[in-house]
């Protein structure tokens, strides 16, 4: 019987122990974040102030695709706007102004109306809608 001895370098690496001790360690890392993470505590703060239950006038002006104003409904001019928009902002100093601007107006005309609004400078916002609806 002839036992052979020769050492053959070997052509690959055995990396199942390697693979095995990322594992074990990546195991370890979940378990300890996800542990810390819930024992956490946290004192948020308060707000300093009360919400505001002061109701001011709105006016709601809408620029129709042909061009017509509408404030609360009722179709006025840009001069009669004016005289509306002075006369509530006298009675309100706080009021404010939403424009309603169809998609498929003259944008010329709700700057027209956002100039008025700086002129007179009372607050004002656009309306918009959200995709899809």
């Amino acid at each position: 019987m002839q036992v052979q001895n020769e050492t053959k370098p070997y052509d690959s690496i055995n990396v199942t122990p390697m693979l095995d001790l990322a594992y074990v360690l990546l195991v370890v890392f979940i378990l300890m974040t996800t542990a810390s993470v819930q024992g956490l505590s946290i004192n948020l703060p308060k707000p300093s102030n009360k919400p505001s239950t002061e109701q001011h006038d709105l006016r709601i002006v809408q620029v129709l695709p042909d061009g017509t104003l509408m404030a609360n409904g009722v179709s006025v001019t840009l001069a009669q706007l004016e005289a509306q928009l002075l006369q509530a902002k006298a009675a309100d100093p706080k009021m404010s102004v939403a424009i309603k601007g169809d998609a498929r107006t003259q944008y010329a005309r709700v700057v027209e109306v956002i100039d008025l609004c700086n002129k007179i400078e009372v607050p004002m916002g656009l309306v918009t809608s959200r995709i899809g609806t």
